[in-house]
């Protein structure tokens, strides 16, 4: 005789046509019944029930889900999970800064060191490092120039002002003394004149000054500052450059090729930046050489033709050189406006 096959407890489930489980229906059946009939390794929420009805064409399809504390069934939507990008935190931010700084400047240290110990090799571009050595020995020789035209500014200041004050004795004692009233008379009128003359002369001088000041303390200086930059890039190219060659000399394995990589990337970005900065200083190198020559040609010119017709006594001359120069003179006595009149 042959055995009846067991049922299938899934097979038993009623449902209607829209997939509801009927629950009227006389078996009835539980959450453990249908746990106990699924194979082992299935999870309840995995389970999907499908029934086909001989009488009907729709199928009804029964989804197990979690259950709520209620008894009513919540279903699970499956499909991609989309996991947001994390914020970054400015704190991990500025800490990965710090480290990358860090290593940057123990490198550079480490290449400053070997070098002047003479372990280490450094990119010496001959030509280029002539330029800056003879404008860095020009520039200490145009800062003396320009203290001792300074110091002849003053005591030529002081000069016209005592000047100044003996004609004017001279012009008082002329005044008061019958006797010698010419003679004090020619005296006064000498030495306001020389006062006049000295203070034409000294706007040429003070003109010479501002004009070589600017061209010292800010043209080359703006280059000398470029030219700290280019060093500054020298020596972290081959800093990089001396590690990238350390690693190519050790072994290559699969722990060394990325770091000779990294260090080859790091090495490239420093050398771009190192042609970059080296170029940059040769066209101000040539710029500032041809302002410098323009500069000083024009204020050498003044301050020669100054100094020779004062001391010639050409007073016409002397005015004339001014006028070349464009210079306004400050006339004598007139305060300088204040801050609040200027605006």
């Amino acid at each position: 005789m042959a055995q009846e096959s067991p049922k299938n407890s899934a097979a038993e489930i009623p449902v209607t046509s829209n997939g509801e489980v009927d629950d009227s229906h006389e078996h009835g059946f539980n959450r453990n019944d249908l746990k106990r009939s699924l194979p082992a390794g299935l999870g309840l929420s995995e389970t999907q029930i499908t029934s086909h009805g001989f009488e009907s064409t729709k199928e009804g399809v029964i989804e197990a889900g979690a259950f709520q504390a209620s008894g009513q069934r919540t279903q699970t939507k499956s499909g991609p999970v989309i996991l947001a990008d994390e914020t970054k935190n400015p704190a991990m931010e500025k800490l990965e800064l710090v480290r990358k700084w860090s290593l940057n400047t123990y490198k550079c240290t480490r290449q400053i060191i070997s070098e002047k110990l003479g372990r280490g090799s450094r990119t010496v571009d001959l030509e280029l490092e002539a330029q800056i050595d003879i404008l860095r020995d020009n520039k200490k020789k145009y800062e003396n120039i320009l203290k001792l035209a300074q110091t002849l500014s003053t005591q030529l200041f002081q000069m016209v002002h005592t000047q100044r004050q003996l004609g004017d004795a001279f012009a008082d004692l002329s005044l008061k003394s019958l006797e010698l009233h010419e003679e004090f008379g020619y005296n006064a009128d000498t030495q306001k004149l020389l006062a006049k003359n000295g203070e034409t002369l000294l706007g040429a001088i003070n003109f010479f000054i501002a004009s070589v000041n600017t061209l010292v303390n800010k043209t080359i200086e703006d280059t000398l500052m470029t030219v700290k930059q280019y060093e500054s890039a020298r020596i972290e190219y081959d800093a990089y450059r001396t590690d990238l060659e350390e690693l190519n000399l050790g072994p290559r394995d699969a722990n060394t090729l990325p770091k000779i990589e990294q260090s080859q990337h790091l090495f490239q970005a420093h050398k771009e930046k190192y042609d970059k900065m080296r170029n940059d200083v040769s066209i101000k190198l040539k710029f500032l050489e041809e302002n410098k020559v323009k500069v000083l040609h024009n204020q050498l010119v003044l301050f020669h033709n100054a100094i020779a017709a004062y001391f010639a006594g050409n007073q016409k001359q002397l005015e004339q050189t001014l006028k070349q120069f464009h210079i306004k003179l400050k006339n004598p006595g007139v305060d300088t406006p204040s801050w609040l009149e200027e605006q």
